[in-house]
């Protein structure tokens, strides 16, 4: 993936989840709140994440553990089954922070050692995105407490879709200048 690919997905799909809360505000907020604890988003997210990770290691070489390589596969697919049995309370979060965290890698090794330093917009809100992840994934019920807060009152949604969607346009007039 190139860096103006990358850097153009992560505008459009900003620019898609700000411009959905500013839109359907309502159909936004039953979405967010519903997909906390939802059985179907947990299978959904944690699959493709499992998928994603699994096919990671299957190309990993022989310095990164590629002699186990299908032991760490095994171990990661018993993982991912038995979580959705024993901890099946916020799943949905914590497969969504799996899915953004492979995505964040993909995105970096994008912009590695690229040249404009434009990129950093794009760099600098991975990594919030990536310490974001890593707080959901270990106290997922976290998530629920910021959508209690954040439609709480009827301008917060409308605040952070605001930013979403102008971040996201403003990353997008960005990779049109790479």
């Amino acid at each position: 993936m190139t860096l103006f690919i990358a850097t153009l997905l992560v505008a459009l799909l900003l620019l898609g989840i700000g411009g959905f809360q500013l839109i359907a505000a309502k159909k936004a907020q039953a979405l967010a709140t519903g997909m906390l604890r939802s059985k179907p988003a947990a299978v959904v997210f944690l699959t493709i994440a499992t998928a994603w990770f699994v096919w990671k290691l299957m190309h990993l070489g022989a310095p990164d553990f590629g002699n186990y390589k299908h032991w760490l596969i095994l171990l990661f697919i018993a993982t991912s089954i038995l979580s959705y049995f024993y901890i099946p309370d916020f799943l949905a979060v914590r497969g969504l922070s799996a899915l953004l965290l492979l995505g964040s890698d993909a995105v970096l090794d994008a912009a590695y050692m690229q040249e404009p330093s434009s990129r950093l917009f794009l760099v600098g809100f991975v990594f919030l995105v990536i310490v974001a992840c890593m707080y959901l994934a270990s106290l997922p019920y976290r998530l629920r407490d910021f959508f209690e807060w954040l439609y709480k009152q009827s301008y917060r949604p409308r605040l952070l879709a605001a930013l979403l969607a102008g971040y996201g346009l403003w990353l997008g007039i960005i990779a049109l200048t790479y």
